[in-house]
């Protein structure tokens, strides 16, 4: 078996906001083959794991330390605005709008070339897994996030 180390981040920080390239799949559309609406969340949420190791944080490591802590969605608005589909290349982007000491807003938008498909507004919290309790972000971080 061939191991190797897990890949740098993907995506780069362009203009303050971070972009993440998507390739739609087949297993991503639905009958219609247009993108099926809750595979929008999961592009997103890919996104801003990127930008998390792309800002030097491992969530492996938050999951499996001493303290365990990791990201959960508080709240989250997204507005589908048109329809992505099979082979469609797409960009995520990833630009933190609100920062405080345990939860984070970031705007998040889906673009085929310049065209603006789906907008999503989304507020994580920072949370210790083992009292489901947030608990702040890390300075060093925070730092980074801001």
């Amino acid at each position: 078996m061939i191991v190797k180390p897990i890949a740098p981040a993907q995506g780069e920080v362009v203009d303050g906001e971070f972009l993440f390239p998507v390739r739609v799949y087949y297993e991503d559309t639905d009958a219609g083959g247009i993108v099926y609406y809750a595979n929008y969340l999961k592009f997103a949420e890919r996104a801003r794991t990127e930008y998390l190791r792309y800002l030097g944080k491992c969530q492996k490591e938050d999951l499996e330390g001493e303290e365990k802590t990791g990201w959960v969605v508080r709240h989250c608005e997204i507005d589908y605005l048109k329809p992505a589909v099979l082979e469609d290349e797409l960009m995520v982007t990833c630009k933190i709008t609100n920062i405080g000491g345990v939860t984070a807003i970031m705007h998040q938008e889906i673009l085929r070339g310049n065209e603006v498909l789906v907008v999503i507004d989304v507020k994580v919290a920072h949370l210790s897994l083992a009292t489901k309790k947030p608990v702040r972000i890390p300075k060093d971080l925070l730092s980074r996030m801001a």
